[in-house]
């Protein structure tokens, strides 16, 4: 260690001006051991600077370098963690802990006294020695080297002062003139004994000599003692004086604070005046506003209005400490309560006669809107009531119970006004889309008798009464009596394959589409009007924030799955979210009865055809859609998507009837099948979805239904070539998915690329497989023989030994040519044209390309048979009796006889 504390010492402390003091080998506790030492230096410089420097040997070779330095001033706390037990680890506290671990316990006590001496003697700092022995703070007790360096080292480093130049020169002035002085040392000290005594002879002389000079001193003395005592008694006699003039001073600063706490009393006082008057005081033009105020005329409700706000404000005044114990103060609080409650009953009086009579108030029933289908406007309504706003804003602030007394009764009155109004509006709507019906022929018919007696019952109602109570019951009959005359058109994919008047159902569901339309159009404007209004004149805002993408609306999927539904993306304060749920709730009573008409209405659309759910779904998704960019948590919004569920619940009911249909069906065992009518009748249903779906926002639930149809043809076509007497398996099969085929293609409905390839390859197979039967029918007997040969090789014959089988030698081979002569094969190919027709239905025009398709088959088979020849009878001469000239000119000749 010795060695180590040497080299450091020379290397990195002396350059700096430092000595080394203290040194320990420690590493840090708690990871991998880095050996490195801890030192405690000093300045050799004054002021005297105390340092702890981390010293850590280099990587690249054998030196140390200095690695971070702490000031000992820094230090708060010394930790040796244990007192009685030997332990190597101690904690420095500097801006922050650093625990460590040394190479021996002696070394860390070592260390540790260093620190605490260099401590007392440099900076007499209050370090915190913590679980350190008393033994090691006892500066007297020696430690081994660090003892001796801390003791020793400080007091010759404290002793040593260096000479000045002067004391150098006379030393060495003195060394040379007693020159002896190093050979004798003796006749030095006594030569400089006797020059001392003669020194202090001559300076006791000197002290003689002053005697005189003393006394004089002296005697002066006396005299400023003298002159001291006079002023004194100078300064006494002017202090009596004095005093009377401080007492004087005194009682004038006395009279002084008690006129400025005075004054400061008298302005406080005026300033607590000022505030009651200025704060609590109502201009009589104000009492007057709320005792009489006109609250019919503008002018008048504006007084009010002015009125209610000065007195809001007077009685939220913030009174002071002790206001209230003032008698005036007490009054206008009882004038202002007073003044509150007789304004708040005259506001309800007025309200509650205004929502009464507007409630009983049959000016605007329909019968004016019936020929447009329009629901009446209440803007006039809103606007005059929005007046009184602000009076609305001050009752809830004042009198909670009168504001919520008024809420009922505006939802009650005006619940019975909407529903009149609704109900009258969906009776002339349902009266209007029954009269899109048509007779069991097909045409069109005028309405019935009923209906047009209803229309004027209706009209002579809205004209007295505006009661439908009559309306209501007829309707119902019409209603009943127009789906049983219907019964028998609703809508499916069988019944669209055989209607001949294809155009008049369009211009039906057409007329169905703008009466629906129009009715959520005026539905839409009415409900976001009045919850505009209910939210300004009950002060219930609603702070509409910009939503994220909006999901769909909660709808039952085809397989009657409900999707999952997100939670809310954010939490709104609580208040808000009540205000919300109130607006909610006003609106829901209000409108209480469109969902139910709204429902109603559907059913009787789905019920005159159920193919109506398909524009249903597509009006009523774009209105939602709307709706939920307005406000998400709106009532119409809310509504709105309850009643899609129930139109996309009707979608999957009709989708669902087209399945089961298609599996009910039954062909005639008499006539051949040709296309089936649920191919045709999806491929019109296909055209008019894709009509009406164009940049829908549901095109999801368009393509789910398309995927379940297309499947459920495929799969009913194959059922029903299974099941087919009258015409060939693979002619049911290759003419309906050839239909299939050629309609997807046209349309290009994405979602059914993989059914529309897959339709194809089944069309592909089939004819190839309607091909390769027919033909076995001309050249039966040539098939036969030739299957008979392969089926020889196949077992192991070689193809020239063929011909020596018994079965298949070359006179049985020439006996089987000669039965199908060129005459032959063209009767034989004619009957087959004839029987491929018979088979073919006319719609698909597929007999030319089957009959193209037989061509290239039976060219193939004509050079497969040649090819067989060749090889199992070779050197025969054996040839067919017609060429593949001839056989062109044969199926060309049937052709174009045919």
């Amino acid at each position: 260690m010795t060695a180590i504390k040497h080299a450091l010492q020379r290397d990195i402390f002396t350059p700096n001006d430092e000595r080394l003091l203290g040194i320990v080998n420690v590493c840090k506790a708690g990871k991998k051991k880095k050996n490195c030492f801890l030192c405690a230096t000093v300045t050799t410089e004054r002021p005297v600077q105390v340092k702890v420097v981390k010293v850590k040997k280099s990587d690249k070779g054998d030196f140390y370098k200095r690695q971070q330095t702490w000031e000992l001033r820094d230090l708060t706390e010394v930790d040796a963690k244990d007192a009685s037990k030997e332990n190597p680890e101690f904690d420095l506290h500097f801006e922050k802990v650093y625990r460590w671990v040394a190479s021996s316990t002696a070394e860390k006590n070592s260390f540790i006294s260093c620190i605490w001496k260099l401590n007392q003697r440099y900076l007499r700092k209050k370090v915190e020695f913590v679980n350190v022995s008393s033994q090691l703070l006892e500066e007297s007790v020696p430690s081994g080297e660090s003892q001796s360096v801390a003791g020793g080292d400080e007091d010759a480093l404290d002793e040593y002062q260096e000479l000045s130049t002067r004391e150098e020169q006379d030393i060495e002035s003195m060394m040379v003139t007693c020159e002896y002085a190093i050979s004798n040392a003796e006749a030095f000290a006594e030569k400089l004994f006797k020059e001392l005594q003669v020194l202090d002879g001559a300076n006791i002389q000197s002290i003689m000599a002053s005697e005189k000079q003393v006394n004089i001193l002296m005697q002066l003395l006396d005299e400023a003692l003298g002159e001291v005592d006079t002023i004194e008694g100078k300064l006494s006699s002017y202090e009596e004086m004095l005093q009377s003039v401080k007492e004087q001073m005194d009682q004038i600063s006395q009279s002084n604070r008690l006129i400025q706490i005075s004054n400061t009393n008298n302005g406080k006082l005026l300033d607590e005046i000022q505030f009651l008057v200025n704060y609590m005081d109502l201009s009589k033009g104000h009492i007057r506003a709320l005792q009489e105020g006109d609250l019919t005329s503008p002018k008048g409700i504006e007084a009010c209005i002015n009125a209610s706000e000065a007195l809001l404000q007077c009685m939220n005044v913030a009174l002071r400490p002790g206001h209230e114990k003032l008698m005036a103060v007490n009054q206008q609080q009882l004038l202002f309560a007073e003044l509150r409650d007789t304004f708040a009953r005259r506001l309800t009086n007025h309200l509650n006669n205004v929502f009464v009579h507007q409630g009983h108030d049959q000016s605007s029933t329909l019968s004016q809107h019936t020929a447009e289908l329009t629901l009446p406007k209440h803007s006039p309504l809103h606007r005059d009531l929005l007046r009184y706003a602000k009076l609305m804003e001050w009752l809830k602030n004042t009198h909670r119970e009168k504001y919520e007394g008024l809420s009922r009764t505006y939802v009650e009155y005006m619940s019975k006004l909407y529903e009149r109004e609704i109900k009258e509006f969906f009776e002339v709507a349902k009266i209007k889309m029954a009269g899109t019906s048509k007779d069991p022929k097909g045409k069109f018919a005028t309405l019935p008798r009923k209906e047009s007696a209803l229309k004027q019952e209706t009209e002579s109602l809205h004209g007295s009464s505006g009661k439908l109570t009559g309306s209501t019951s007829s309707l119902n009959k019409l209603t009943v009596q127009g789906s049983n005359s219907r019964r028998s058109q609703s809508s499916s994919l069988l019944d669209m394959g055989n209607m001949s008047a294809s155009d008049l159902d369009v211009a039906d569901r057409t007329k169905f589409d703008k009466i629906f339309e129009q009715v959520l159009s005026e539905l839409e404007p009415l409900c976001l009007a009045e919850q505009d209004f209910i939210s300004k004149f009950f002060k219930l805002q609603q702070h509409l924030t910009v939503a994220p993408p909006l999901a769909q609306p909660e709808t039952e999927d085809l397989d009657g799955s409900l999707p999952s539904k997100k939670p809310p993306q954010a939490e709104h304060k609580h208040s808000l979210s009540s205000e919300k749920d109130i607006v909610r709730l006003m609106m829901n009573k209000i409108f209480q009865s469109i969902e139910t008409e709204l429902n109603s209405l559907i059913a009787l659309g789905d019920k005159i055809d159920s193919f109506h759910s398909l524009y249903m779904l597509v009006k009523m998704s774009h209105h939602v859609w709307t709706a939920e960019n307005v406000d998400p948590a709106s009532y119409l919004s809310t509504t709105l998507g309850n009643v899609l569920v129930t139109v996309k619940r009707n979608f999957d009911k009709c989708i669902s009837n087209q399945i089961r249909q298609m599996e009910e069906f039954k062909i005639s065992k008499k006539s051949k099948v040709g296309i089936l009518p649920f191919v045709t009748g999806f491929e019109e249903f296909a055209e008019l979805a894709e009509t009406i779906f164009r940049n829908a926002e549901r095109r999801g639930d368009l393509d789910k239904a398309y995927v379940k149809l297309i499947r459920a043809v495929f799969m009913n076509v194959e059922k029903v070539a299974n099941e087919s007497q009258k015409t060939p398996r693979d002619v049911v099969m290759m003419e309906n998915f050839h239909h299939i085929f050629s309609t997807l293609s046209r349309l290009k409905i994405s979602c059914l690329d993989a059914e529309r390839r897959e339709a194809k390859h089944k069309y592909t197979d089939h004819l190839q497989s309607y091909v390769i039967n027919s033909l076995g029918q001309p050249l039966e007997k040539l098939n036969h023989f030739f299957e008979g040969v392969e089926a020889r090789v196949a077992q192991g014959v070689r193809e020239e030994e063929v011909s020596y089988q018994l079965a298949f030698n070359k006179q049985e081979l020439r006996k089987v040519i000669k039965e199908y002569p060129g005459k032959e094969v063209k009767k034989g190919l004619d009957n087959l044209y004839k029987k491929v027709d018979k088979h073919l239905c006319e719609e698909e025009s597929l007999l030319q390309v089957v009959w193209h398709s037989m061509q290239d088959e039976f060219i193939r088979q004509y050079k497969h048979f040649e090819d067989l020849i060749g090889r199992c009878y070779p050197g025969s001469g054996i040839t067919m009796e017609f060429t593949i000239q001839d056989m062109l000119e044969y199926f060309s000749s049937i052709a174009q006889s045919h």
